[in-house]
């Protein structure tokens, strides 16, 4: 016999089938008062109510009691930039003077100074930073993780980006999935010549990657003084000629027209979405496209929140990320981003679980796999520490409530 958690307190999100929430739809969360759950060979086999126990779960090889606890699934956080050289405090305090995101970039820092560290790094140093920042954020709860390029701007520094990601794919027992984001900045030596950086990803990094099956999705970071709507289009339909799906960078610091982009495109998720217009918001409820919400990258860089009630009431299905980087979201804790979107963005605690959770699965599109406590999926789970309900947690947003964690059925 696996493992039974018994006496759960709740146990939180569990569903027969999976299915995308949005609207109405995203503050339904199914849970189960009083419950257990059955672990074999690190996949969920069963759950139910207490007094339905068969008796034979009691002599597990592992008995768990959680009185008092909460279970989840684990965090499914489908935004991340977690393959960086060394990290850019000094932006912080430039911030902190006054200077604007726009300002830094402009005199070299950004995603310009991550690409000048990362190019000067090892693949074995970066593995070895990245691989500390995995284990962090699973301690934290998460169990699924979707991970950049984007700071290499070259051939070879996106390659080797990619080829970390890989690695960590490899040797992690969280669920990863990469996306290429050679198109998040241009090469300062590319700066007049955005015709000549878009060919060298077309045609030079591009058939590497889908050669080596580098990446699962290509994104890029539309937006003013970047990539234009055209531009990421095209990058976007290079692309998908190989296999990958399209992910964008949308709205973030201006109307970019990345959400229709994206939408038009089919793209799995459009993300950050800070600026949103109702044509943005139209477009995006009319589309099987999830609006995937950063809001500690808001909270960072001192901007207004997303507006996740409009998008919920107009019918958006949407997930919730950390966006954890060096410059604009430091942090890859989901607990946070989640206490954030009830406070700052209006969020019921069944819509963050839910955004959190199944929808983020569906972002990555691991939905079979992680997001819910169903039967087959992986056993990627939380116990909270024992805790009144589940609105206490992004309640006490400065406590640590999760006791432990399971990836893949192990305690991390």
């Amino acid at each position: 016999m696996g493992t039974v958690i018994i006496n759960i307190k709740k146990l939180v999100n569990t569903r027969i089938e999976n299915k995308l929430l949005r609207g109405k739809n995203l503050a339904d969360l199914p849970c189960l008062n009083d419950a257990y759950l059955l672990i074999e060979d690190g996949i969920i086999t069963n759950y139910g109510s207490m007094n339905e126990l068969p008796a034979e779960f009691s002599h597990s090889s592992s008995v768990i009691d959680a009185s008092g606890q909460f279970v989840l699934p684990a965090w499914c956080d489908s935004h991340t930039h977690i393959v960086f050289a060394t990290s850019r405090e000094e932006e912080f305090v430039d911030k902190i003077k006054g200077l604007s995101y726009a300002d830094i970039a402009a005199k070299g820092g950004g995603i310009l100074n991550s690409a000048r560290k990362l190019n000067a790094a090892t693949e074995d140093e970066l593995f070895n930073s990245a691989w500390e920042r995995l284990e962090e954020i699973s301690k934290l709860g998460t169990g699924a993780v979707e991970i950049k390029s984007g700071y290499g701007l070259s051939v070879e520094g996106e390659l080797k980006m990619l080829r970390v990601i890989k690695k960590l794919k490899e040797k992690s027992k969280l669920s990863i999935k990469a996306t290429f984001l050679g198109a998040h900045s241009f090469p300062v030596e590319y700066k007049e010549n955005h015709k000549g950086y878009i060919d060298l990803i077309i045609n030079e990094m591009l058939p590497v990657i889908a050669k080596e099956n580098l990446a699962d999705y290509i994104d890029v970071f539309c937006e003013t003084g970047f990539f234009s709507p055209e531009e990421t289009e095209t990058i976007c339909r290079a692309g998908m000629a190989l296999g990958l799906k399209p992910k964008i960078h949308a709205n973030q610091l201006n109307l970019s027209g990345g959400t229709q982009v994206g939408v038009r495109l089919g793209a799995v998720s459009v993300d950050h979405l800070e600026t949103m217009d109702d044509e943005a918001i139209q477009a995006l409820s009319n589309s099987n496209t999830i609006g995937t919400l950063l809001p500690t990258a808001a909270f960072f860089l001192r901007m207004p929140f997303q507006p996740a009630r409009q998008l919920i009431d107009a019918g958006c299905a949407i997930a919730l990320a950390t966006d954890y980087n060096p410059g604009s979201s430091p942090s890859g804790n989901m607990n946070l981003v989640n206490a954030m979107s009830c406070i700052q963005m209006k969020m019921l605690p069944e819509e963050v679980i839910n955004a959190s959770t199944i929808n983020g699965a569906y972002a990555m599109e691991l939905e079979n796999e992680v997001g819910s406590i169903t039967v087959g999926k992986k056993a990627n789970l939380i116990l909270t520490k024992p805790i009144p309900s589940l609105a206490y947690m992004p309640y006490a947003f400065g406590s640590n409530l999760i006791d432990k964690v399971m990836i893949g059925g192990e305690w991390v």
